[in-house]
């Protein structure tokens, strides 16, 4: 599944993942100057069990490096996986 980049509004932004225009997974943070809050991690129960969540928080660390900032762990499921990974720990804040 390919992650597309979308600008929510005030300053937020998500990467989003479709299927036949249904929206199944999507990441989603607020940008603070060179900073992403990571806020929001949904996956729908479609796609359970496939790994699209870490997906997803790879698209937006890879995207975090393209562009020199740092992640800032809010969501839940992002907090956790920085607590395991330290795949993360060049774009943690």
């Amino acid at each position: 599944m390919e992650f597309q980049l979308q600008e929510l509004g005030d300053n937020k932004f998500a990467f989003v993942g479709e299927q036949n225009g249904e929206r199944l997974a999507e990441i989603s943070w607020v940008q603070q100057g060179e900073v992403m809050v990571m806020d929001h991690t949904v996956v729908s129960d479609k796609l359970r069990g496939q790994g699209v969540a870490k997906k997803l928080l790879d698209r937006a660390a890879e995207y975090a490096r393209e562009n020199k900032y740092k992640m800032q762990a809010v969501c839940t499921y992002v907090v956790a996986a920085f607590d395991k990974s330290d795949a993360y720990d060049d774009v943690k804040q």
